[in-house]
Order: C-alpha cells, then structure tokens, then sequence
C-alpha cells in the first residue's frame, strides 16, 4: 500500500476566466401558458364553490335546528363538509400549480423569451 505512487494531475483544460455562462431556460409554449390560466381558473372557481358550499352547509345547520322535522338538512350539511374535505387538497394542488406555472411565464415575459 505504502509503495504506490500518486498518479499524474489530470489534464487541465485551458478556459477563460470568467467564461461560465449559466444554462438558459428554453422558453415556455402557448400550450404551457393555456394550461396555467386553466389551473388559476379552475382554483378560482373551487374556491367559490367551497365557499357557497360552506355558507350553504351553516344555512343547513340553522334550519336544522329550527325544527325537528327538519332534521335531514342537517346530515346535508355533513356531506357537504366531507366534499369541502375531499376537495381540499384538490384546490390546493391545483392553485399551487397553477402559481408556480404562472409565475414562469411571467419571468420568461420579463425576460422577453416570450411576447406580450
């Protein structure tokens, strides 16, 4: 083990200083844009149906309680708020998509990769 002998330096390649250029973002299409105005629509509206969803689920529950015999409008509004569970991560998913894709064309416009 102590016998053997370091191996040569690789060889070097010769460059300028100052000659490393960061890789540019290859820019983005029209499909990429269609589809980010379509995640930022699509978690406007279920966002405002959530929220009609919830208004709509503590109506229930106040008529519930106003009489007995209408007792079922209250178990409507325990599916609504299972549907206001289940859609959750949905609209998340779709509205942090939809962010972050808007935000790259944005960047690439401002960088003028991309038309106005």
């Amino acid at each position: 083990m102590f016998d053997q002998q370091p191996g040569p330096d690789p060889v070097q390649m010769p460059t300028a200083r100052g000659a490393y250029a960061s890789p540019q973002v290859p820019g983005v299409s029209t499909g990429y844009r269609r589809w980010a105005k379509v995640f930022v629509w699509s978690a406007i509206i279920l966002g405002v149906l959530m929220v009609v969803a919830f208004v709509l689920s503590i109506v229930l529950l106040v008529l519930a309680d106003a009489d007995v015999n209408n007792a079922a409008y209250g178990y409507l509004a325990i599916v609504l708020w299972a549907v206001i569970v289940v859609v959750m991560p949905i609209l998340i998913g779709v509205a942090i998509a939809g962010a972050v894709m808007t935000r790259h064309v944005r960047r690439q416009r401002q960088a003028g990769t991309i038309p106005a």
